[in-house]
């Protein structure tokens, strides 16, 4: 049975839940002993208490008879709390130091591949990675893990003492409890286990056709099957809800017996303990009062973890997307030797999107030298956006070489922002005051360095008129500065950060004609000596260019000065005169 649950067989091959369980060994091994032995305070505290009552319910024949359980229900008291709040102290700062690793370990290993989650991810499941895994995974030590832990801990020592005073009883109670411990839990996860997974397909399912149907009310509204839809959507409601109707029977019937087991084990607790100290050591009454209030506390200690065996269905996706991650470089200590000129060389470039067929870019061919400005024209879908995003590393071709000083760009990393600064369609500026906005480039820049910055691009006179001038605070997504102030804010950035290359985004879509101009002037005149590479799908200011290139269904079709293609090349001039409306 135990190599049908999900989670053992996940467990095997694991390279993530294990490893911090060694790491950790002291500490857990701390957690699970004073959790063990808060269960046996607790225990040893009933006991003596149903003892201490029955015998004082009678005279006894000397006052050390409850002398003793008086001090041991004292002394139980006392140390149940103590080691109850101390093992909470020691499992969830266990738990929240190896969290913490554990969160440091998955960045590390997903900031290998930050450039590229466009096209190796999908974005709900980073952010499942990142917020809902973890959570499983904490939940799965707090909830599986030490519960599990402490219980076989108890179970050993009622086994053994036990065992150690009458073998028959011993054996009695190992088959008891292991039933609660072993058999009830596995058995959960075994039947449970399929219908929580048909469950959640279930669910999926619904969700899926519920949204498509949604967003398709009018067709079926026009093809008057409107009961069908309804019917449809009623159909998958009933399937879940007989779902869920399996699983509550189910658990209702498993926590019947787990009560029925624990009857047992009372009855034969009782019967056990009168025989055996009831005419030698007291009544029989205070030892059937001791020995029924000792298993309420085990039953807390043990009643939840058929439930908790049945959740760490839930947490084998988790570890299966967390084992799926690439592994950690065992050394981040390699250097890129990054030397000047900082030339793009392009060669033999394709690149198809992973999950399609058709190429975006086929058998480029492109060299960059360093300091020169190069316009890159193109129709939507042509592949100049794609071409940017190799151009910055964010991409991988398919087969050919992007290069940046003789290395591939996509070897750069997150390094790769010391030598290409970009500007995009819509600047993001973060929730913080516009010194930090401007410094993220550069964090050692001074307040006369970000003053003469934003002279430059012209916004100095707009931040000295505000309140709080420097230190006045950016909304969200900087919505609070208009489109061409929120350009200059990020060349002001760029400034900053120096970088020897800048990547011009069609930075200027959604822009008047007015503000447009201003801004690209303002860009020009301020990027003068940098690599230039501007993507843009329109003609507006391309005079000011060294070169212009024209591509079209992801190949090369023109290359050449702008005033040289002005006057020898029909398709640029007719271009143009589109663009200028003539």
């Amino acid at each position: 049975m135990l190599n049908r649950l999900p989670l053992l067989k996940t467990l095997k091959h694991d390279q993530w839940v294990k490893p911090f369980l060694k790491h950790y060994k002291r500490t857990l091994v701390l957690a699970i002993s004073l959790g063990i032995l808060t269960f046996v305070c607790a225990g040893g505290l009933m006991f003596t208490s149903g003892f201490l009552i029955s015998k004082s319910a009678t005279r006894p024949d000397n006052i050390l008879l409850v002398y003793v359980p008086i001090v041991l229900t004292r002394g139980f008291g006392i140390f149940r709390p103590v080691f109850r709040y101390a093992e909470r102290l020691t499992s969830h700062n266990w738990v929240f130091k190896m969290t913490s690793e554990f969160r440091k370990k998955m960045y590390d290993s997903l900031e290998q591949d930050a450039v590229f989650f466009n096209s190796k991810y999908r974005l709900g499941d980073i952010l499942g990675l990142l917020s809902e895994d973890v959570a499983h995974i904490q939940n799965l030590y707090l909830r599986t893990i030490f519960p599990n832990f402490v219980a076989w801990g108890v179970y050993t020592i009622i086994v053994v003492g036990l065992g150690f005073i009458s073998p028959l009883m011993g054996l009695a109670m190992l088959v008891l409890f292991g039933l609660m411990i072993f058999a009830i839990p596995a058995w959960s996860v075994v039947i449970n286990g399929a219908r929580q997974e048909y469950e959640k397909q279930v669910k999926n399912d619904l969700y899926a056709d519920l949204t498509d149907n949604v967003m398709g009310i009018v067709d079926w509204v026009f093809a008057q099957r409107n009961q069908e839809y309804v019917a449809e959507h009623l159909n998958s409601e009933n399937k879940l809800f007989a779902t869920q109707t399996a699983l509550h029977q189910f658990e209702r019937f498993r926590d019947f017996l787990m009560q029925l087991v624990i009857l047992a084990i009372v009855l034969s607790l009782m019967i056990w303990g009168a025989a055996k100290f009831g005419g030698q050591y007291g009544g029989t009454a205070n030892w059937i009062a001791a020995f029924v209030l000792a298993v309420f506390p085990l039953e807390d200690a043990l009643a939840g973890l058929p439930a908790a065996a049945q959740e760490t269905n839930v947490y084998v996706d988790s570890l299966k997307r967390l084992n799926q991650l690439p592994p950690i470089p065992q050394s981040k200590t390699d250097q890129l030797e990054v030397q000047k000129p900082l030339d793009f060389k392009i060669q033999n470039l394709h690149y198809t999107y992973p999950g399609t067929s058709k190429e975006v870019l086929r058998g480029l061919d492109l060299s960059i030298p360093a300091g020169q400005k190069v316009a890159i024209l193109g129709k939507s879908g042509s592949g100049k956006s794609t071409l940017a995003s190799l151009i910055r590393g964010d991409r991988q071709p398919s087969t050919g070489d992007v290069t940046l000083a003789g290395i591939p760009t996509n070897n750069y990393k997150d390094r790769i922002s010391k030598y290409i600064g970009v500007i995009n369609q819509r600047p993001y500026l973060f929730n913080t005051t516009i010194l930090n906005n401007l410094r993220i480039g550069n964090e050692n820049a001074t307040v006369d360095d970000v003053w003469q910055i934003l002279d430059q691009v012209g916004l100095r006179q707009m931040v000295e008129s505000l309140p709080q001038g420097l230190e006045t605070m950016v909304d969200s997504a900087g919505l609070r500065f208009s489109g061409g102030e929120r350009h200059r804010l990020a060349l002001a950035r760029i400034l900053l950060a120096n970088t020897p290359i800048v990547l011009l985004d069609e930075p200027t879509v959604g822009l008047d004609p007015v503000t447009e101009r201003e801004v690209m002037d303002t860009f020009f005149g301020n990027l003068e000596g940098k690599t230039l590479i501007w993507i843009t799908h329109h003609l507006q200011g391309i005079d000011a260019m060294d070169r212009v290139i024209f591509i079209e269904d992801g190949e090369l079709v023109m290359d050449g000065h702008p005033a040289g293609l002005a006057k020898t090349n029909e398709r640029y001039q007719r271009l143009k005169a589109i663009d200028e409306g003539r």
